[in-house]
């Protein structure tokens, strides 16, 4: 028998009662598992991770993911087995990942509460964003830290931002490089013991990222990024995954001369700069107007400023999902599409 991180975190914050809870329903007995952890080369293993030191004593076996594009590196890495929880999802999972993930318990659309994500048991967590592993977010990670469970934070929120960010959304000091994808895959799959798998998935990735900026040189098209938003649009800044795609394809973004990754902007200054194509996020969450693909061009095709844009009256629409505009493995679905827009259209050497 032992105490649960539920009922842990509830003698932490002072309860006055613990219930027991009973046996783990993975199937090591905690003796099992704590023996295959003594005997586990290579741990305990150190990694510094966005300003945050993480320990993990043993393969993670009971892991928790609260981002959908920290899950689809883990589901990309044979990892289904050894998850217990997954959220915040803003699209579907990829096709190749869809029966891994089927097995994989979903905690929540949204960000899960701190108590469902305890309730897992889990013994390692990880995320995308800040946001979400962070203030305001599900916890802190010095909440999980004083339970013994360690936290993983993509480097591609914080590496390249002024404070090792936790806003998604904020500056960056530098642009953001397909590597630091790389990176995350490489440390996610040392921390779990699959390093060879890493490798091999990043040179997958690699080997289709220089394929499709190889074919195409676009150094006369411009480009414009809307996540979302029909009011104020969220438009892309120079630094993000944008950056990374329109850099691949020799583009040029027309909100490149801001570093925040998601500036509000006018659609006035959209047709001031007035960009050869529109890229498209089709958002399956529909919490704001601008979410879904259809809404985004029923808009931009009634609106009397966007009518007038040459990119809605070309109807050159670049559609990805929203995840592909995420610093992620999905970037390099959104250099794909992209590439092969421009070049169906005829504006890529």
């Amino acid at each position: 028998m032992r105490i649960s991180f539920r009922q842990t975190a509830a003698v932490l914050s002072a309860a006055s009662v613990l219930l027991v809870s009973g046996c783990s329903s993975a199937g090591d007995s905690p003796a099992t598992e704590e023996t295959a952890a003594s005997n586990s080369p290579g741990y305990p293993m150190t990694v510094e991770n966005c300003g945050h030191t993480v320990t993990v004593d043993a393969p993670p076996r009971r892991a928790v993911s609260l981002n959908q594009g920290s899950t689809e590196i883990l589901l990309s890495l044979g990892l289904a087995d050894r998850l217990v929880g997954t959220a915040t999802w803003t699209d579907p999972v990829r096709d190749n990942l869809a029966a891994d993930n089927a097995k994989v318990p979903r905690l929540a659309d949204n960000k899960p509460s701190f108590e469902v994500v305890l309730d897992t048991e889990p013994d390692f967590v990880t995320a995308s964003f800040g946001g979400t592993l962070g203030p305001g977010g599900v916890a802190d990670r010095d909440q999980f830290d004083r339970l013994g469970v360690p936290s993983y934070l993509s480097p591609t929120d914080c590496e390249g931002k002024a404070d090792e960010s936790v806003n998604a959304d904020g500056a960056r000091t530098e642009p953001l490089r397909i590597d630091t994808v790389y990176e995350e895959i490489r440390e996610l799959a040392a921390i779990f013991d699959v390093r060879d798998r890493g490798e091999q998935f990043v040179a997958e990735l690699r080997q289709r990222f220089d394929a499709a900026s190889r074919e195409v040189e676009a150094s006369g098209v411009s480009l414009a990024y809307w996540f979302a938003d029909t009011e104020t649009p969220y438009m892309a800044g120079c630094c993000g995954s944008s950056g990374i795609i329109t850099n691949s394809v020799g583009a040029q973004n027309m909100f490149s001369d801001t570093t925040n990754e998601w500036p509000q902007v006018s659609w006035e200054s959209v047709l001031d700069r007035d960009p050869t194509a529109l890229v498209l996020a089709d958002l399956s969450r529909r919490s704001i107007d601008g979410d879904a693909l259809d809404s985004k061009i029923a808009f931009l095709e009634s609106n009397p400023v966007t009518q007038r844009l040459t990119a809605v009256r070309d109807k050159r629409y670049i559609v990805v999902n929203g995840a592909d505009m995420n610093p992620s493995i999905r970037t390099v679905d959104g250099v794909e599409k992209t590439a092969a827009a421009l070049k169906q259209w005829g504006l890529a050497n």
